[in-house]
């Protein structure tokens, strides 16, 4: 895998976004039309009440050679939950799949917690109006914690193989304890699971499927994945527990695994082509990946520094892989 980076793409500080959000475009994810390729992101703004943040999802309309911006969101996209609710406080990050006259929307809603500073859980929207807007399947959350995946479940991924939806998601391991200098950590894995329709989910429970790099720590995002011939490339994020925010050593990176089989994967890192560049947007931390295809390309979009807050870029696969 080779990829040409193309720089910047988006800065949400730029442009004037529904529910007066001015920070962060975070977990880029396309829905490629015709004409055009629309660009979903989680975005943010404080709750005037409590000061915290809460995460709206957004978008831009691009053209297909990725070099004008030609729309961007003007209206609320999916509503926040209601009070007590898994997406109560904010919905980050979403993930679309288009079948035919609708679009799908996998949702990680979150809300906040006591004891620890957050909970997540997957939710299902559909829009029948070329993604414009999205009604919620349910209040309540498609996937989510359970017996052998006890805590944050979120970041899902789906696409269809074979008449078999398939959905790439990550399942918390546990939270660390906060001390005085660092606040409470969480570790979380990546995980897989199918559906014969999308909504009803088989997950394969409490099962890593990406090997650790870093250590038994380590902390997995955000899988994205394609086939190209008759291989499967998974990109995703990674990074240590503590001591992320602000150290470029410890913070995200992207990972990289194959299979043939989707249920094998091997982790395969140094083969990922492509790294942070210096003294640039991306230059301390590279997250939050998404691959796809569009005019006959395969491209990946990610986040930056600073985990988005100012926007995200794209990069071009230089050569196909033969598998």
């Amino acid at each position: 895998m080779n990829w040409i980076k193309k720089g910047k793409l988006f800065d949400p500080t730029q442009y004037s976004l529904a529910n007066g959000c001015k920070e962060f475009a975070q977990s880029p994810q396309t829905v490629v039309f015709e004409d055009f390729v629309r660009i979903y992101f989680s975005t943010r703004k404080k709750d005037e009440a409590t000061g915290k943040y809460l995460s709206f999802i957004a978008f831009i309309d691009v053209d297909k050679d990725f070099e004008n911006i030609l729309n961007s969101s003007s209206q609320e996209i999916i509503a926040l939950g209601e009070l007590g609710t898994f997406d109560e406080h904010g919905i980050f990050p979403i993930n679309l799949l288009k079948e035919e006259n609708r679009i799908l929307a996998y949702s990680c809603g979150w809300n906040r917690r006591v004891s620890v500073s957050v909970e997540t859980s997957i939710g299902l929207a559909i829009s029948e109006d070329d993604g414009i807007t999205f009604k919620k399947y349910g209040n309540g959350p498609i996937v989510s914690s359970s017996l052998k995946e006890p805590i944050l479940v979120g970041d899902a991924f789906v696409q269809k193989y074979n008449e078999v939806y398939h959905m790439w998601y990550i399942f918390g391991v546990k939270w660390m304890v906060a001390t005085e200098t660092e606040p409470e950590a969480r570790v979380y894995k990546i995980a897989h699971a199918t559906s014969k329709n999308g909504i009803q989910w088989n997950k394969e429970e409490g099962i890593q499927i990406i090997s650790d790099k870093l250590n038994e720590n380590e902390c997995q995002a955000l899988p994205t994945v394609i086939k190209i011939g008759s291989r499967y490339h998974m990109y995703f994020c990674y990074r240590e527990a503590t001591d992320f925010r602000k150290n470029s050593k410890r913070s995200y990176k992207l990972g990289y695994a194959y299979s043939d089989d989707l249920k094998h994967w091997t982790r395969d890192d140094d083969n990922s082509g492509i790294t942070t560049t210096a003294n640039d947007w991306d230059s301390d931390m590279m997250c939050y990946p998404h691959i796809f295809e569009c005019n006959s390309k395969v491209h990946l979009l990610y986040n930056g520094n600073e985990f988005g807050k100012y926007g995200f870029g794209i990069a071009e696969l230089e050569q196909q892989p033969y598998k």
